[in-house]
């Protein structure tokens, strides 16, 4: 049964929200954010059998990428409710088959950037507002993406090396911004060197970020309003949504741990992470911070 009595119009967007999910994880079944976040609709709306069948989903998700023990946690969540559920029985049996011929490992390059914790070496002055830690900045001590998409781009021979520096765009981070920050893969497209769909293809295979279509979404405009507006403009990020204690944050860098930095200053939330095409973020960016 749901936990607290729904509006309508609660009612509604939890629907929506379980429509646009149930595609993403259909077509990104290993997005076991995406599929937290579908659990957590279902959750909401009373949906019960769903929820264990998306637990599972997540749990398996997990055991793909090789996290045995967020797989176990996952499962041992399902047993607390459904204690002689045979396919979780069966699936931790053969975790601990797996976990007995080898160390859990996660290659580091397969996580998101943008979904990793600040680098512990940030400075110790970090504890200000996000605006003030961009304006202190400086180019060479941020890490934006750049290295990460010039290994993607560049070393990846889909691009030359002048092209990159041609269309990566660093931010003057001495001022505030006054205008939005156009994304790399936008000027990519713009300058017909790869398009917009292909670029946003490889990033979501290199970083595991999944795709989200923010066109088709019923943005939140006061939850994007909450953060600091130039954090949202320098680096062209958009939180867009609320799911229980997680804030949705549209990005087409995933790999921008400076945003990732600044937007985590603002919220005690998690931040999840979501691909989306660019022309769309900076449509709705400005729509958002006139």
């Amino acid at each position: 049964m749901a936990s607290t009595t729904l509006t309508p119009g609660e009612e509604a967007q939890l629907a929506q929200t379980i429509e646009m999910f149930e595609v993403i994880t259909e077509s990104q079944p290993s997005d076991y954010q995406s599929l937290e976040i579908l659990k957590e609709a279902y959750s909401k709306l009373g949906r019960d059998q769903e929820v264990v069948k998306t637990s599972k989903r997540i749990a398996e998700a997990y055991v793909q990428m090789g996290q045995l023990s967020s797989a176990i946690l996952e499962y041992e969540t399902i047993l607390q409710r459904f204690p002689d559920d045979p396919d979780v029985q069966k699936a931790l049996r053969q975790i601990e088959s797996k976990a007995n011929n080898f160390s859990e490992q996660i290659p580091p390059a397969q996580i998101p950037a943008a979904q990793a914790p600040a680098p512990a070496k940030a400075s110790p002055a970090s504890n200000g507002k996000a605006h003030k830690n961009s304006a202190k900045a400086t180019a060479d001590k941020v890490d934006d993406g750049r290295q990460a998409m010039h290994k993607i781009f560049v070393d990846g021979k889909i691009i030359p090396a002048g092209d990159f520096d041609l269309c990566w765009i660093a931010p003057d981070l001495s001022r505030p911004p006054e205008t939005i920050t156009e994304p790399f893969v936008n000027v990519l497209a713009q300058k017909g060197l790869v398009t917009a769909e292909k670029a946003l293809k490889i990033l979501s295979d290199k970083s595991r970020v999944g795709y989200l279509p923010l066109d088709k979404y019923e943005m939140d405009i006061e939850l994007t309003r909450s953060f600091p507006a130039d954090v949202c403009r320098r680096w062209c990020v958009l939180p867009f949504d609320r799911m229980s204690k997680s804030i949705l944050v549209a990005t087409a860098n995933p790999f921008n741990q400076q945003a990732a930095k600044e937007l985590s200053e603002s919220t005690q939330n998690r931040l999840l992470w979501y691909l989306v095409e660019p022309g769309e973020l900076i449509k709705n960016l400005r729509k958002v911070f006139r």
